[in-house]
């Protein structure tokens, strides 16, 4: 398991971490979506990205091989991700917490103090059109599911960053 980032880190004025249920598919590809951004946009070392799972059925484990798949056609390396699961410090370590879909957000309410639920989002209310939408879990799909989430992770991600920009000046 990694240790969570804590607010006295160097790297990373802004933490985001991206949460799913087992922390194989979604997320790690909205980690991986989400750093090969910052890089693009000089704003790496400004950014301490992470992702969880609000399960702990394949802590550990290496991202699902169809998302490192789907994530190397797009030049970007998931591979050296492992799985863990969301814990308590997470609610105070991060500034942003995304969630995948719904049912991720409201067991990631759950369990969050009050006082730090503002640092709670779905992920794709940050992607241009209506809010509420989610990205579908690929995970009992074929590989057009994990393009598919890979479409919507790279679009709200993408206003992520634009948020994060405004709030970095």
């Amino acid at each position: 398991m990694r240790p969570t980032p804590m607010k006295e880190s160097k790297r990373g004025s802004i933490r985001v971490l991206f949460v799913c249920l087992g922390n194989i598919c979604r997320s790690p590809l909205a980690q991986g979506v989400m750093e090969q951004q910052l890089k693009r946009a000089g704003l790496e070392d400004q950014v301490f990205v992470d992702s969880a799972g609000t399960a702990a059925y394949h802590v550990g484990e290496m991202p699902d091989s169809r998302a490192i798949e789907a994530a190397a056609r797009r030049g970007i390396r998931i591979d050296g991700q492992r799985a863990r699961q969301v814990n308590g410090d997470d609610f105070s370590a991060f500034d942003y917490i995304c969630a995948m879909d719904a049912d991720n957000l409201i067991t990631l309410r759950s369990r969050c103090p009050t006082d730090e639920e503002a640092r709670l989002h779905l992920l794709m209310d940050f992607a241009p059109g209506p809010g509420g939408q989610e990205v579908p879990d690929p995970y009992y799909g074929g590989e057009v599911g994990f393009e598919h989430a890979l479409d919507l992770i790279d679009s709200a991600v993408e206003g992520l960053i634009q948020e994060i920009r405004s709030g970095l000046k």
